[in-house]
């Protein structure tokens, strides 16, 4: 018996023994194993800020090389997820997560190995190819073993472990850059990743009825038409994707140029920031669940996000009288609505669509982070910089025209909607509704055919 036969083979066997998968091993088994890749994911995504002076006195680079390797990770990010949604709808989050991380093992193998420009280009590059599906497969698992009531909580438990990647990129990684260098913290990267691709490949069990093919389950097609979809995906890609971008670059230049805080206060403030993205993702999911309890759906909760973001940012353009830090820490919380987001596309669709659906809604998010991140930067540099700082009226113009493209995806997401006979709204639910009757018919022919199904998880 394979020494791995504790999880997956074993979860397995229990369940149909038993008929039934218990909360630990929901936990140990499905959930945690998910968790770490998407702490990988996190982490990859902020470390070249710490690691940026080292690159840049030991290659000779400079601050557009800089900005240019650093961005190739969203773009790859953005184009891929749409076949990885299809891929994990088809084959399952086990066997497309453990497969992609090693994907990204061998990118940060190759960062640690660059020599110049070109190649850490690539390897960046290759890095966010294998961290494509480090958030949709997680809540695809999610979606498959939890009850849909308690998704959202579940999302932002994900996103709060996940976030901590964040945070060890600031301070623990710097503790590991000084013994290390920058090539010796990519291999220790590199030997985490690929032990990760491991584990969840053979851990993770497999739900039985979980693949369907494309031809199937309606395909992609079905989501982009669906109207609530275009409802919802521009307001959580402006809010979100902003919160993004703000936090992961401009934050720091804004506490420095505007606030005047030193490079020591300012790692701390992105340290705090950085904890709360992943506080606020616990809050978040905790808040669903419980509003949800009470009626109130996610959709609402993701609206009121995100007035609170913008009035924070609005904050920061006025320049009104508060702490520095204050805004950033609401800001930082808006980046875990994906909890609410991704909640509320499992609602609108059933759980074989949930990789294309959710990998749909990223596009957004990273397509309108990367837009953000380098229009920001665009209008920033339409003002001379002055001993190496720009101007605070540059700011709170590049900050207002974002703020601005934020409200009107509200006031897109708040217009009222008539559902009339024959219109868009109701052909697309009309579509969605015989998709989902397709579906259910398909596994209840399936779980027939089993002598042994599983049981609805609960956790």
């Amino acid at each position: 018996m394979p020494a791995y036969a504790f999880g997956r083979n074993s979860i397995e066997a229990g369940s149909r023994a038993h008929g039934e998968i218990t909360g630990w091993q929901l936990a140990a088994l499905v959930f945690l194993p998910f968790a770490m890749g998407y702490f990988l994911s996190y982490l990859f995504r902020t470390i070249n800020g710490l690691v940026s002076a080292s690159l840049a006195s030991e290659l000779g680079l400079n601050a557009a090389d800089l900005g240019l390797i650093t961005a190739a990770y969203f773009p790859v990010l953005a184009a891929a997820q749409i076949p990885v949604g299809m891929m994990l709808d088809r084959y399952g989050p086990r066997r497309v997560q453990s497969a992609l991380l090693v994907v990204a093992a061998l990118g940060a193998e190759a960062f640690a190995r660059s020599s110049g420009p070109l190649s850490l280009l690539l390897s960046r590059a290759l890095i966010g190819l294998g961290v494509a599906a480090a958030l949709t497969a997680g809540l695809k698992a999610i979606v498959l073993w939890f009850p849909r009531e308690r998704v959202a909580m579940v999302n932002g438990y994900m996103v709060m472990l996940g976030a901590l990647g964040a945070v060890s990129a600031t301070l623990p990684a710097e503790a590991i850059l000084v013994k290390t260098g920058w090539r010796g913290l990519f291999d220790i990267l590199a030997i985490a990743t690929g032990c990760a691709a491991i584990l969840i490949y053979c851990l993770v069990p497999e739900r039985e009825h979980q693949g369907l093919p494309a031809s199937e389950a309606g395909g992609l097609r079905s989501i982009l038409r669906d109207v609530r979809f275009w409802r919802v995906a521009p307001l959580s890609g402006a809010c979100i994707g902003s919160a993004w971008s703000l936090q992961g670059l401009w934050a720091s230049a804004w506490l420095a140029d505007v606030e005047g805080m030193t490079r020591p206060q300012v790692v701390t403030a992105l340290c705090v920031t950085a904890l709360m993205l992943s506080l606020g993702a616990w809050m978040l999911g905790k808040l669903a669940n419980w509003t949800r309890r009470k009626g109130v759906g996610p959709e609402r909760l993701l609206a009121l996000i995100s007035v609170i973001s913008m009035a924070a940012q609005l904050a920061l353009v006025w320049r009104l009288p508060l702490p520095a830090i204050a805004p950033w820490l609401i800001i930082a919380i808006v980046g875990a609505a994906t909890v609410l987001s991704f909640a509320i596309i499992s609602d609108y669709f059933p759980k074989e669509l949930a990789g294309r659906a959710n990998g749909a809604l990223n596009v957004v998010h990273f397509g309108w982070g990367f837009l953000a991140q380098y229009g920001i930067g665009v209008l920033l540099a339409q003002w001379p910089q002055a001993n190496g700082h720009y101007p605070v009226v540059a700011y709170q113009v590049a900050f207002g025209v974002n703020l601005a493209l934020q409200a009107a995806a509200l006031i897109w997401f708040a217009a009222p909607r008539e559902q009339r006979a024959g219109s868009p709204d109701r052909q697309a639910s009309s579509e969605n509704e015989s998709v989902g009757a397709d579906l259910v018919a398909t596994s209840a022919e399936r779980l027939a055919m089993s002598q042994a199904p599983l049981n609805q998880a609960r956790w």
